[in-house]
């Protein structure tokens, strides 16, 4: 498995962050990094799911990849697409579901660093911030969706980038992509303390067995490849 240091360079520096939208972290360094080992030109088709501001799509833009983007969240759109301005990177940023968004087409890169924190809330929520992060009490509501879409989303040798929470379940994620006829493994982790979000949620996944005394959050890099 490769090393979790993480290429800071892959990322853009400065970005326009409207309120409300996801700002890069770990999970996303993470991701950066994975992208980064990946043979990209200008023939390479690029998905990004769930871009936020956008970061990751314009890493792979500097490739001269041809990138498009999606997010249910307008000020999301509106962040990377500012951006992408603003770095004179070309960049076609979507709203609305990515499954409606890309119906029928495929990619040779799909990346996506989706909602992934359980939440005690039956369903992910429709605005706001936590939009961003809640995914339903088993912090699977986007993945699964990514999982089934997958093999349909990549044409035969491409590969799908997904990050999220040991909190939710990776090897599930990995039995899901291999039940849809694609080969998946762990490429990285890393450990950070938890922020926040989780830091509020102690009792709640506690006592749901989601979490123990530690209070360091587990995420993983999936990399699954169409055959």
């Amino acid at each position: 498995m490769p090393s979790t240091a993480l290429n800071f360079g892959t990322l853009p520096g400065r970005l326009i962050v409207l309120p409300g939208v996801y700002r890069p972290q770990t999970d996303t360094w993470l991701l950066a990094d994975a992208l980064s080992r990946e043979r990209m030109d200008a023939a390479t088709a690029v998905l990004d799911i769930g871009t936020g501001t956008g970061a990751l799509a314009l890493s792979a833009a500097r490739t001269g990849a041809r990138v498009e983007a999606v997010d249910v969240s307008w000020p999301a759109v509106i962040s990377a697409g500012l951006n992408a301005f603003r770095q004179r990177l070309p960049l076609r940023v979507m709203h609305g579901d990515f499954a409606d968004r890309t119906e029928g087409r495929r990619f040779d890169v799909v990346l996506t660093n989706p909602p992934y924190v359980p939440s005690a809330r039956a369903r992910p929520p429709s605005h706001g911030a936590a939009r961003a992060w809640d995914a339903g009490p088993d912090g699977r509501a986007v993945i699964d969706r990514v999982c089934a879409r997958a093999p349909t989303l990549l044409r035969p040798g491409g590969v799908l980038l997904m990050v999220h929470s040991g909190l939710c379940g990776p090897s599930t994620t990995l039995a899901r992509l291999e039940a849809g006829g694609l080969s998946a493994e762990i490429r990285a982790r890393a450990f950070v303390p938890w922020g926040p979000v989780l830091r509020a949620r102690r009792t709640w996944l506690r006592s749901r067995a989601l979490a123990g005394d530690d209070e360091r959050e587990e995420l993983v890099i999936i990399r699954a490849e169409h055959p």
